[in-house]
């Protein structure tokens, strides 16, 4: 990443001197597999006789000409940046270059269908990559008109922004689509996507009248197992309820939807053309919560049509609110317009379980971060930024009345639609409409890092009545021991064979410790819920007398909510070590088999699993592992037929077995000899109960091979890949590892995949040579690869699964003899660390009677 950063401070020094109106961008994509042409023009005005730069990574600079005069491109452009000497208050700038194709899913991204031997292309800009493609003031408050021409095999489909016009022939079997401008927009959401995608249309009509198009896409070997229908009934769902809540129409002209391959999110929020990971089209069998995960980012990604696209944060330091917003909002949608009406229970135990991880990390920031430059950007896309951001939306929807919050919202669009805000323009709104003063608020919860504890002190006389009731509130080290909250209390009690809420009581709780008078003199029920209906954002710890409650009841909790929030306790504080972490894996296996909400399900099952291989006491990992292994093996066979439970346990025991037995019953399965009544053993569960295979050594290359023969798709070979990088010999783990670090060539899903199976080790001494080769390797890295890429190999081939203290040492030496070592490449190696001293406290306190 050699010379592509860009600093806040020469962006705001370019924001003063040159403001670009429009550009007009020619693309031929006819000139082979390498390269494709980009011609740029851009008008611009500017400070009369100042001097700047316009970003374009190029393999080849043909020509720079300036207001009529040609510039050397030997001496303007270093491959990355192109310097604009004197000029003048209207300008004119031309640009002809080759860009580059990439395979790491930043820029244009370039793929290969193995089925077919098609070409697709798709681009992914955010954060800096449209200068990948075209040369652009690369920064979100340069905004201006963007107008495509494209120049493409004729029997391509050519998605941008603006509706696909009618192509006109070219030369050689190509044509040619000329694209109206768009709207007044960042670069970051431009796009182009090309190739013979199959598509279908449908239609609405918006709030103000309009007939807007929609799009569903997908790759021509893919197209088959695409649900358009359902995708467009959620669309459909999310439009009404925005532009009812927003009071403002949907801003552009169509909406077209793409689901692309090798992409590294889940989508991105191209205006009128967003563009979703293709396992979002279902070839196999997936999870409820994967299914409801779906609608949850469909929604995410239309709200930011009004908020990110319409509106849009001047720098990057803001991007927590663009997510944040899409990420409640969403939440808000999927609950009260879908029929996935449990989507808060979701929220609890999937988004701010992520919040509350990355906000007990060294690595952890205010909502509001301070962003340098953009490598401080890109690894902000992290559990603060989305989900730590969305849980304080809902406490300050709580705060504020959810009416005032969206009116807030509806005037903040009105006077800032097409132009660029901070979190201050949002505020101001929200202060007006609601009566209240955000100051403080912000200050408490925008401006500082960590997450607080609550936890009640319940005093009662000898017949149980309640004398006192107290809510004490603490903080880690080094932030805040206290911050206002908005939250419920509930009582829950048995009623025969639940266990039901019977009283609820919001308040507010500030400062150390909040008397609670209201709840003195009631009787002390079984169970005392803090946060109850998860309003405020904090760890909850129950009374011992709760605890014990939760924990001989957890299943007959009527609440999927509460139990989430029951389920969350206890994990907190066993990541905490504050309670012994193979008590959580029996927990897990005595009530996961009864639990309704199939991303609850989902979440505990990984958490026990990370507890088992890491958490408990060394000397019954094997026991504890063991366990759990059998406890999936029981409840996958006990599980109803075919249902999402029975599809979860089955995929759980695939990803822990080790056993002679239990790999006996994955065998069972892969080959039909002792089959799960309703279990289907589709293309992707048969890859996963065959890694299984390969970890445990029952299965290799031979198997691998025949399995790849069956499925040479895409996916399949990404399977493959996640395969053989799990082989547990020194052998199989040195290819896996060459092939990652002594070459460029691997496609970003695969690096991901790779690294998966590398970690994948029942042994983990054949992990510990890489210790030394981790840290040895891991700058040079960093310097040579993509972001992407780089990031990717920086998180997926740290030997985490050892949890030592070695482990922990080296990474110490490596960060105090590299100093100077990029920003963002030091916070992910701090962050894998920390991770593995939380490994260590626990298997400590698991020790211990």
């Amino acid at each position: 990443m050699p010379g592509e950063n860009l600093t806040r401070a020469e962006a705001e020094q370019r924001a003063a001197l040159v403001q670009p109106t429009a550009y007009e961008i020619e693309l031929d994509l006819t000139k082979g597999p390498e390269v494709f042409g980009s011609t740029t023009t851009v008008r611009f005005t500017a400070t009369p006789g100042a001097s700047t730069f316009i970003d374009a990574i190029t393999r080849t600079v043909r020509s720079v000409t300036l207001n009529g005069t040609e510039l050397d491109p030997a001496e303007v452009s270093d491959g990355v940046r192109i310097q604009l000497p004197d000029l003048q208050a209207e300008n004119v700038l031309v640009v002809d270059a080759d860009g580059i194709y990439t395979n790491t899913g930043e820029g244009l991204h370039r793929f290969v269908d193995p089925v077919d031997d098609e070409v697709y292309l798709y681009t992914q800009f955010e954060v800096p990559d449209s200068r990948r493609m075209y040369a652009v003031f690369e920064q979100p408050d340069l905004k201006a008109t963007f107008r495509f021409t494209v120049t493409a095999p004729a029997r391509w489909s050519v998605t941008s922004n603006q509706a696909t016009p009618e192509p006109t022939p070219a030369a050689d079997g190509a044509a040619t689509w000329a694209f109206e401008p768009t709207p007044v927009i960042s670069s970051y959401i431009t796009a182009l996507i090309a190739g013979p995608y199959k598509s279908v249309t449908d239609e609405l009509t918006s709030a103000d009248g309009r007939t807007i198009a929609l799009g569903a896409f997908a790759r021509a070997s893919l197209f088959d197992h695409l649900d358009a229908d359902y995708v467009f009934a959620k669309t459909k769902q999310g439009f009404e309820f925005y532009e009812r809540i927003f009071g403002v129409p949907y801003p552009f002209d169509k909406y077209d939807q793409l689901f692309v391959p090798e992409y590294n999110a889940g989508a991105m929020e191209n205006a009128g053309a967003v563009t979703f990971t293709e396992t979002y089209v279902f070839r196999s069998k997936v999870t409820e919560a994967t299914r409801e995960r779906r609608v949850v980012t469909i929604l995410h990604e239309l709200a930011h049509m009004w908020f990110g696209d319409l509106v849009t944060m001047r720098w990057w330091n803001d991007l927590w609110l663009n997510e944040s917003f899409a990420e409640f909002i969403s939440t808000l949608a999927t609950a009260e317009a879908t029929e996935w009406t449990e989507a808060w229970t979701t929220f609890n135990i999937l988004e701010k379980n992520w919040a509350y991880t990355q906000d007990q990390l060294p690595s952890t920031h205010p909502i509001v971060a301070e962003i340098r430059d953009l490598e401080d950007v890109q690894v902000n896309f992290d559990g603060i930024t989305y989900a730590k951001g969305a849980s304080v939306l809902k406490q300050l929807v709580a705060y504020v009345g959810r009416e005032p919050f969206l009116a807030g919202v509806h005037e903040y669009f009105v006077k800032h639609g097409w132009g660029n805000t901070t979190l201050k323009d949002l505020l101001v709104e929200l202060e007006a409409t609601s009566g209240r003063d955000l100051t403080a608020w912000s200050e408490a919860w925008l401006e500082t890092a960590g997450v607080n504890a609550l936890t009640p002190e319940i005093e009662t006389d000898e017949s149980g009545w309640i004398t006192s009731f107290t809510v004490n509130q603490t903080g880690a080290e080094g932030y805040p021991a206290s911050r206002p909250h908005r939250l419920a209390i509930g009582f829950y009690e048995l009623d025969e064979d639940r266990l039901v809420r019977t009283e609820r009581f919001e308040l507010d709780v500030d400062g150390a410790s909040t008397d609670v008078p209201e709840l003195v003199g009631k009787r002390r029920p079984a169970l005392v819920l803090v946060n109850d209906d998860d309003l405020a954002y904090a760890k909850i710890r129950l009374d011992e007398e709760s605890l014990e409650t939760a924990i001989d009841h957890l299943a007959q909790i009527e609440s999927p909510l509460a139990r989430s929030l029951v389920w969350s306790a206890v994990w907190d504080a066993t990541r905490d070590a504050e309670a012994r972490p193979r008590d959580f894996v029996r927990l897990v296996l005595n009530n996961v088999g009864s639990e309704t909400e199939s991303t609850t399900v989902r979440q505990v099952l990984a958490q026990a699993q990370v507890v088992a291989a890491s958490y408990v006491a060394p000397e019954v990992r094997e026991e504890t592992l063991t366990a759990l292994g059998d406890g999936l093996q029981r409840l996958a066979f006990a599980a109803d037929s075919g249902s999402d439970a029975q599809f979860q346990f089955v995929r759980a025991l695939a990803s822990v077995a080790r056993t002679p037995e239990q790999l006996g019953a994955v065998r069972g399965l892969l080959a039909g000899s002792t089959p799960l009544p309703g279990l289907d053993v589709d293309t992707d569960l048969r890859w996963e109960l065959l890694i299984a295979l390969v970890a445990g050594g029952e299965a290799g290359e031979p198997e691998i091979t025949a399995t790849l023969a069956a499925d040479d798709t895409a996916t399949g070979r990404e399977s493959a890949a996640h395969a053989r990088a799990t082989i547990p010999t020194a052998e199989g783990k040195q290819a896996a590892w060459a092939s990652l670090v002594d070459s460029a060539a691997l496609p970003n899903a695969t690096v991901r995949s790779t690294s998966l199976g590398f970690r994948r080790a029942i042994d983990t001494a054949l992990l510990h040579p890489y210790v030394e080769r981790y840290f040895g390797a891991v700058e040079q890295l960093w310097a040579d690869r993509s972001y992407a890429i780089a990031e990717t190999l920086a998180r997926g081939l740290y030997p985490s699964p050892l949890a030592s203290a070695e482990l922990v040492a080296a990474s110490r030496t490596w960060l105090e003899e590299h100093p100077d070592a990029a920003p963002a490449l030091r916070r992910i190696v701090i962050e894998n660390t920390a991770a593995v001293e939380r490994a260590l406290a626990a298997q400590e306190r698991d020790a211990r009677e």
